[in-house]
């Protein structure tokens, strides 16, 4: 008997949950101060019930860098599915710089959160890595790029997209960067020769 009352207030709570990350994704994309209480009176949710989800800010915005880097990771494996690898690499390229530029107030509040002392480490962007190393992967498989590209020179290659400004002219600046990028994982493809 008991489980039949406990399964509403499960799916409720996690409708809670997920109201408040989707709003607090928006609040703090335009101000990384955006307060919680904020946060809380948007989402519809009592402050008793913001805080046994999210006990502090660290938390949230945790959360958040946590489930944004998943929604950036699933896209690879969906451009993978409906795209040939190259193509997929690239337009991933773009997902990510939109992704750094639309999330700038975001990134910002990570960097508060995960920079005071005693803070929180960042977490690492490991499903993001992942993501990285598998389009690299196919493209080596399909002969699209060089071998040998890790993941790891890949993110070094488009750090720039994080110099850019987020409210200049990024569109054709990344646009640019990537196809650098791009031209250099393709020299020396097998294919290519």
């Amino acid at each position: 008997m008991g489980h039949k009352k406990d399964a509403p207030l499960r799916s409720d709570a996690q409708r809670n949950r997920e109201r408040i990350l989707e709003v607090a994704v928006a609040e703090l994309t335009l101000c990384a101060d955006a307060p919680l209480s904020a946060i809380a009176k948007k989402a519809g949710v009592g402050q008793g019930t913001f805080y046994r989800n999210f006990p502090n800010r660290e938390a949230l915005v945790l959360e958040i860098y946590r489930h944004e880097m998943q929604q950036v990771a699933d896209a690879a494996c969906d451009l993978l599915d409906a795209h040939e690898p190259e193509r997929a690499l690239r337009e991933w390229m773009d997902h990510l710089a939109r992704f750094a530029m639309t999330k700038a107030g975001l990134a910002d509040a990570i960097r508060q959160v995960t920079s005071a002392p005693g803070g929180p480490a960042k977490p690492e962007p490991t499903p993001v890595a992942a993501a990285g190393e598998r389009l690299l992967r196919a493209n080596e498989e399909a002969g699209t790029i060089r071998p040998g590209v890790t993941s790891d020179d890949f993110f070094l290659a488009i750090a720039g997209l994080w110099q850019l400004d987020p409210h200049g002219d990024w569109q054709s600046r990344a646009a640019r960067l990537l196809d650098f990028v791009m031209d250099g994982l393709r020299a020396g493809a097998p294919g290519r020769r």
